[in-house]
């Protein structure tokens, strides 16, 4: 018997998901734990295994096309079944969904699937509203665009993204304003899903969370001397970032209230010391985790850490590969940034900043100058959660151990 294939979370802040590929044809035979399509979440580009097998019949979301959860995307059932009772079934939903409370009657908003099936090859009953994808009308809504001047691109002259970032991007009386530059001109950048889910998180973490920080300069000569004798010994070489990780696991099991969260009624101490790295991607930013970074050695930390960066760099991570940091590293020293202050990455109660390594000259204990390799450490801590003693004696004890890495040992 034919079955709608629903659009499921793939991510646990996923609201709507993007088909950026079909594996599948109509047509094609698709077994149980088969990647169906591709799909774009706020955070990555995901596999969509089916859990039906059969035969696709129908697609109903194109690529590069917009679902919500819990809507239909395609039909799968047995070769040359008909279904022409449940595609009259969602045209149904279509026209049900579509009431003058909800729609206004110039202006109806057909798609989240459920209130319109987004396919050519399906008739549809005919209406004389405007067709856009919900993402299209967001758009449109956000820069004063009438949508009635724009021609639509997608099944039956629907108006989707694409079309309103083309007219925003040759329609410079709407998008674009003249600047003090000769020639250039403001640009409209639509936000997507993920920069969307960024800026909910941060700006959560940042008002609800009561941030302090805490701030030192670090010797690391004696650091990246241990880090090049490791290197001369490996065919792959040891990030800074992976000594990094391993010196915060340490001084974690110091002061494990550092590994915390607040509960509002609780405060959950975690067991497991996972540790995200932040990653720029075009698009925004994503934080991979290595798990359980107090219980393996750099050369592992390191190992895994790389896998990561390169998916998180494709747009391949899992959720379980970037959520659930319980505490975060920001090291923005390769761009030349001498110090910083980062936002609290949720549900971690503290994230560490790192700025770059530069020689500097430094009065000894001997009142003699000599010249040492500092790096700036900045230290975001939840008030909730994390005292300003106890703050501070982490970061302390983080740096004695970055300054003699012996110290990691006991």
């Amino acid at each position: 018997m034919a079955e709608q294939i629903l659009m499921i979370a793939l991510s646990p802040t996923m609201e709507t998901g993007t088909i950026s590929k079909w594996e599948k044809k109509e047509g094609d035979r698709v077994e149980s734990g088969e990647v169906l399509c591709q799909v774009e979440t706020d955070k990555a580009v995901m596999d969509y295994e089916s859990i039906q097998e059969g035969v696709l019949l129908k697609i109903l979301v194109n690529e590069g096309e917009q679902a919500s959860i819990g809507t239909p995307i395609a039909i799968i059932g047995e070769e040359g079944e008909d279904i022409t009772e449940l595609l009259s079934s969602i045209k149904r939903d279509v026209v049900s969904e579509k009431s003058p409370e909800v729609y206004p009657k110039e202006d109806v908003q057909p798609s989240d699937i459920r209130k319109e099936v987004v396919s050519d090859r399906i008739s549809v009953p005919k209406i004389d509203r405007i067709m856009a994808s919900p993402l299209a009308r967001r758009l449109a809504e956000q820069r004063g665009i009438d949508l009635a001047v724009i021609k639509g691109s997608g099944p039956r002259g629907r108006i989707i993204k694409r079309d309103i970032v083309s007219y925003i991007e040759a329609t410079p009386s709407t998008a674009s304003f003249e600047v003090i530059s000769p020639g250039e001109k403001d640009q409209i950048i639509p936000v997507s899903p993920k920069r969307a889910i960024i800026a909910q998180r941060l700006a959560e973490s940042k008002f609800s969370a009561p941030h302090y920080y805490l701030r030192l300069k670090v010797r690391t000569d004696d650091f990246m001397k241990a880090r090049k004798a490791l290197n001369q010994t490996l065919e792959s070489r040891v990030s800074v970032n992976a000594f990094l990780i391993k010196f915060v696991a340490e001084t974690i099991k110091r002061h494990p209230i550092i590994n915390s969260t607040w509960q509002k009624d609780t405060i959950l101490r975690h067991g497991s010391i996972d540790i995200g790295l932040a990653v720029a991607q075009d698009d925004g930013l994503i934080t991979p985790v290595v798990r359980d970074c107090g219980n393996k050695g750099i050369i592992e930390i390191e190992k895994e850490l790389k896998e990561l960066i390169s998916k998180a760099l494709e747009n391949k991570l899992t959720p379980e590969e970037y959520s659930g940091a319980t505490f975060t590293i920001s090291n923005l020293g390769s761009f030349g940034i001498e110090e910083f202050t980062a936002i609290i990455n949720p549900p971690a109660s503290a994230i560490l900043a790192v700025g770059k390594m530069e020689p500097q000259p430094v009065v000894t204990n001997g009142n003699s100058i000599e010249i040492q390799t500092l790096m700036t450490l900045t230290l975001s801590c939840d008030h909730r959660v994390i005292d300003g003693a106890v703050g501070a004696a982490f970061l302390k004890d983080l740096k004695d151990i970055i300054e003699n890495p012996i110290k990691a040992l006991y």
